[in-house]
């Protein structure tokens, strides 16, 4: 009975599992925040990323070396 008791007690003190969940849930807030920016931002992104394109497409086309 006693060996369960301290079995029981050193489980309950551990700390090891502790900062593996604290480290999950500052990678999910993380991922959350990014899935946030995209969906707010994405349109945004698209169309810029869009016009660079046209860019480099346009001064490809007028580069004469």
């Amino acid at each position: 009975m006693l060996q369960m008791y301290v079995f029981l007690s050193d489980y309950l003190t551990q700390r090891s599992g502790a900062t593996a969940i604290e480290y999950s849930l500052i990678a999910a807030g993380i991922s959350l925040a990014l899935v946030a920016v995209v969906f707010i931002f994405g349109d945004e992104l698209m169309v810029t990323y869009g016009l660079m394109g046209d860019a480099m497409a346009e001064a490809n086309e007028n580069f004469d070396p």
